[in-house]
């Protein structure tokens, strides 16, 4: 049944969608140095797959899939999975990582000025200081790392990327208007679409997409090269990226406008932070710690009730 979830329970699915994408992008570094690009796009699709087949039955109470909500599944897939995929990696190769992590930071923003566009979501006062809140939290932690664009470089192989200097902030910024639609198409999903349906199905989406890639890069590709350590990652990651993560954002996004889901995304550096010092043995700077304060008060700023639901509230207990 396609229930809409409580919107605490929305907010928690939310924050645990994005602390699990920084989770397993914080532990995915040895997949990046061991596996191109997009085999490993590929292989994590395939997984994802195979672990949700049976989410792709349609359920009895569904009806059947409209043209444009074919487009839609279509369209979040490539722009939120493949080329976003695309864009991010490739723009963060070809510049440095500040530039690349403050036009990331730029998601918040941009999801919430879709929302209104698109949506035609009322964008409150204080949603829109919860996404600026976001949106500086999120800078200052790509301003505390410096090694991630030097690490992407460095697995991709990247050689005489300064002919191409230029082209690395468009597709950053390609990269931002990807994630920011992927939110909103979502939402407009999952007014006719159960969340796991939408999961499994861009997921299909974005295997077809990765397939003639992945193939070609598997040909030339030596399998028995790669640890068991590896494999092992690998499998957390596909199900993480393209079951855990998916699933939850969608069930978050049935409850909550567009524009307060986006602020969730400073999550993201939170997590990979932590995992950074709780597994990988790194250490938080003060910078950082700033940067959770920050991020921290996005998120109360985007979840708090407001006035307005708060005397509702109290006139409906009376009334009761």
């Amino acid at each position: 049944m396609n229930t809409t979830p409580s919107r605490p329970f929305a907010y928690l699915c939310l924050a645990l969608s994005m602390a699990l994408v920084g989770s397993y992008v914080a532990l995915s570094k040895p997949l990046a140095a061991v596996l191109p690009v997009f085999l490993l796009a590929w292989m994590r699709f395939g997984i994802g797959g195979i672990a949700m087949l049976h989410w792709l039955r349609k359920p009895v109470d569904e009806p059947p899939l409209a043209p444009q909500t074919r487009r839609l599944l279509f369209l979040q897939s490539f722009l939120g999975n493949f080329l976003f995929t695309i864009c991010m990696i490739y723009g963060v190769s070809l510049t440095d990582a500040v530039t690349a992590g403050v036009t990331l930071a730029a998601i918040p923003a941009a999801v919430a000025v879709m929302g209104w566009l698109f949506l035609r979501e009322r964008v409150a006062p204080r949603t829109w200081a919860a996404v600026v809140c976001a949106v500086a939290g999120i800078a200052l932690f790509s301003l505390s790392k410096q090694e991630h664009s030097a690490h992407i470089g460095q697995a991709l192989g990247t050689q005489n990327t300064q002919n191409l200097a230029w082209l690395g902030p468009l597709l950053l910024l390609g990269a931002v208007v990807c994630e920011a639609a992927y939110t909103v198409i979502g939402k407009m999903l999952t007014s006719s679409l159960g969340p796991k349906r939408i999961t499994s199905l861009i997921n299909l989406w974005g295997f077809v997409l990765s397939t003639p890639f992945g193939l070609y890069a598997a040909w030339h590709f030596d399998f028995a090269a790669v640890g068991w350590g590896t494999w092992t990652l690998l499998v957390f990651y596909a199900l993480a990226a393209c079951v855990w993560t998916v699933w939850l954002w969608m069930t978050g996004l049935k409850a909550v406008p567009a524009a307060q889901g986006g602020v969730f995304s400073v999550m993201l550096p939170v997590s990979a932070a932590l995992v950074g010092v709780l597994v990988l043995g790194e250490s938080l700077t003060v910078w950082q710690w700033a940067a959770f304060a920050i991020a921290l008060a996005s998120m109360l700023l985007a979840t708090l009730p407001s006035r307005t639901a708060l005397r509702v509230g109290r006139r409906d207990n009376q009334a009761g």
